[in-house]
């Protein structure tokens, strides 16, 4: 691994001592390399002079000065990072990235295919540098293939890949997912690939390129709806807040609310049936089959059920049965939520200009052999352009000059 000095902050966690050099933008290599980020590696995230990332721009909402405001989209994806501003296109902005690049474990990028190339930074030309160097390159639709040039957005990969068609009210309503869920999968399986990528350099001594893409992240999680589609023959529909081979299993009306519910298993439905009055041997809802092909009509039986509760002792009455259910929250009520806060997935950092604030937290947690937690708590707030550009040529001065 690296022998790159640590922040000011001190380094924790399983991947302390490894740099990874962040040359990514807007979201999915960001998310990428905050995952790393979290697990201890030191990330210098390389910006453009001036403007930074493109999400220093996305907003509202901004906070913070009005002379500098700050987006907090931009701070959702680059906690634990440092920064650095850097014209690729000069000879200073090209010295100090090969400098970085030469004590790299991990470089992560989401150009568009070719563009590093006519940079100087080709994948050849990154191995000259770093023989060990793991190169995490992610894009819209694949590095190859008749439409790898096409530029990728999260939304446009949302309905390419086939997401949309299954989210929504109805097939006539196609609607995205509320969060930007190509790009953060795609982060989130190339640091996966990059870790398996360190992993294997342990035995082989060498680097490699570990490539994925938007759209190969969104078709890796069809899951059962996948296979729907290319064993059976089916092609998946959206059809609202009830699951399409599990019954009941959704979102169900009551007085004044609504809950969730999952029966899945015939146990619960005997449980849940005697529960609520329902009869559970009735022919259209005897097995799993009949009450999804009868859906309509055992919905409409669970709701006139449901009508004589309101949300919370309906919610009480569920768990104290044993059936799986729960509320739809906002988020306000998320980050309220104290079994949230139990589990360090709020976190509050030192910003340059905001002072204190509170950010969604790693949602990994660690644990020797004693359970005693050794996970990392020890985080820094997403940085301001260029933030760390000084110390970071300072330290890579001081490095050239001990190896001189």
């Amino acid at each position: 691994m690296s022998t790159a000095t640590p922040t000011p902050a001190e380094r924790s966690g399983p991947l302390a001592g490894t740099l990874v050099v962040d040359l990514s933008r807007a979201l999915a290599g960001p998310h990428a390399g905050m995952m790393l980020a979290d697990l201890g590696a030191r990330v210098i995230k390389v910006e453009n002079p001036g403007s930074g990332d493109d999400t220093r721009g996305w907003g509202p909402p901004f906070v913070g000065p009005e002379d500098n405001p700050q987006a907090t989209y931009f701070l959702s994806c680059n906690r634990n990072k440092e920064s650095i501003a850097l014209d690729l296109k000069s000879d200073d902005g090209r010295k100090i990235l090969t400098a970085l690049l030469q004590r790299a474990d991990v470089v992560v990028e989401n150009f568009r295919p070719g563009v590093l190339d006519r940079l100087g930074f080709s994948t050849e030309a990154m191995h000259e540098l770093n023989p060990r160097l793991v190169i995490l390159s992610i894009t819209g639709f694949g590095h190859d293939g008749p439409e790898s040039s096409r530029s990728g957005y999260d939304q446009i990969l949302q309905g390419e890949a086939g997401l949309m068609s299954l989210t929504g009210p109805s097939p006539d309503d196609p609607q995205r997912v509320g969060v930007p869920i190509a790009d953060l999968l795609s982060g989130m399986y190339g640091a996966y690939g990059a870790l398996a990528a360190l992993l294997e350099r342990e035995k082989t001594g060498k680097g490699q390129v570990v490539r994925t893409s938007l759209l190969a992240a969104l078709v890796g999680v069809h899951a059962f709806q996948g296979t729907r589609t290319t064993v059976a023959g089916e092609v998946p529909q959206a059809q609202g807040n009830h699951h399409p081979s599990i019954a009941p299993y959704g979102l169900f009306s009551c007085d004044a609310g609504k809950v969730q519910i999952s029966v899945g298993s015939e146990k619960l439905w005997q449980k849940f049936a005697t529960t609520f009055g329902l009869d559970a041997g009735r022919a259209e809802f005897a097995t799993n089959g009949d009450r999804v092909r009868n859906r309509d009509l055992l919905i409409g039986e669970i709701e006139k059920a449901f009508a004589a509760y309101e949300s919370e002792p309906l919610l009480a009455k569920l768990n104290e049965a044993g059936i799986p259910a729960g509320k739809v929250r906002s988020l306000d009520e998320v980050y309220e939520w104290e079994q949230v806060k139990s589990q360090g997935l709020l976190i509050d950092v030192e910003h340059e200009l905001l002072g204190k604030v509170s950010l969604p937290g790693p949602p990994l947690r660690f644990f020797d052999g004693a359970s005693q937690e050794t996970t990392n708590s020890n985080h820094t707030a997403p940085p301001l352009l260029d933030q760390d550009g000084a110390d970071i040529r300072r330290w890579l001065d001081d490095a050239l000059a001990e190896n001189s």
